[in-house]
């Protein structure tokens, strides 16, 4: 298990993390999100063992990351911009983690070549984002790696290739237990692959939940209610949008219950809907403060 507890971190008297709480269930996939300046890559920084905390506690299975070799070694982390030495190729780079991880798998590496079809002996400069991004995750998965931590992973692959990589780690999440902690903007893919999310704003914890729990506590209701009539009184409406007689309403709280209190006005209309993470996301953020304006004229 991951835990990070009341973690702070200021550059220049900037406060980058301001008491963030997050906790990450060994072999979940857990979904890091924020708006930009939230903190999520100062927070993977401290995971993994780079930057050392000005105070709180970043824990793996209970004991310090921060100049701990035994942590670190369960640790595999891929930037968003991928780290290579200058001239080295993949086969280099392996030889240079097996030195450094005891876990390296040339097993593992072998097999990992049938799907990603990238020259062993070529410099990574030389590659281009997305085979380089390849390049990374190959590596990164031959380390065998209880805790694999990811910062916008997939971000210059093709469809194909997301869905190939995706693939192969929910498979080390189902069979060995590996648990994935991914930062990324791509909210979309982060709801089909995420069981556990937290939303960071300014350095703190917004929201930790499963995702089936954040989507149970928030629900999109469009309903016609009789000429003249008000909302009913009960309902936590984080938005409100109105087209013609029809009500698009943000709710905060559980579907079953907020049906029963929109059934019993009388409404002509009215349907219940399920909220995508990023609505999720835009609505916890504080709803219109952080929706999207049109300030063309």
């Amino acid at each position: 298990m991951i835990e990070i507890k009341d973690l702070k971190k200021s550059f220049g008297g900037f406060p980058a993390l301001d008491g963030l709480n997050l906790t990450v269930p060994t072999g979940s996939v857990y979904g890091l999100v924020g708006p930009n300046g939230a903190g999520k890559t100062t927070a993977i920084k401290h995971l993994t063992g780079v930057y050392r905390q000005d105070a709180g506690e970043v824990l793996l299975d209970g004991t310090p990351v921060y100049e701990n070799p035994a942590a670190k070694a369960k640790i595999a982390y891929i930037p968003d911009e991928v780290y290579f030495f200058p001239q080295a190729g993949i086969r280099d780079m392996a030889e240079f983690y097996r030195g450094v991880y005891p876990a390296f798998s040339e097993e593992r590496y072998r097999r990992l070549g049938e799907a990603f079809s990238l020259e062993e002996k070529a410099p990574m400069k030389r590659f281009s984002r997305g085979m380089q991004k390849q390049a990374a995750f190959r590596l990164a998965m031959s380390l065998m790696p209880e805790v694999l931590v990811l910062d916008e992973p997939v971000d210059g692959l093709d469809p194909v290739m997301r869905r190939q990589i995706w693939t192969l780690l929910l498979a080390d999440v189902a069979e060995r237990g590996m648990t994935v902690l991914v930062s990324s903007h791509n909210l979309r893919e982060l709801e089909d692959v995420c069981d556990h999310v937290g939303i960071i704003h300014a350095g703190k914890t917004l929201v930790e939940r499963s995702l089936s729990e954040l989507q149970d506590n928030m629900v999109k209701v469009q309903l016609v209610l009789p000429e003249g009539q008000a909302l009913p009184e009960g309902l936590n409406i984080l938005h409100e949008s109105r087209v013609g007689q029809v009500r698009t309403l943000i709710l905060r709280g559980r579907s079953e219950e907020i049906s029963a209190i929109v059934a019993a006005a009388g409404p002509l209309f009215y349907d219940l809907l399920p909220l995508t993470l990023e609505e999720i996301f835009i609505y916890e953020l504080g709803g219109e403060h952080y929706a999207v304006r049109d300030v063309l004229l």
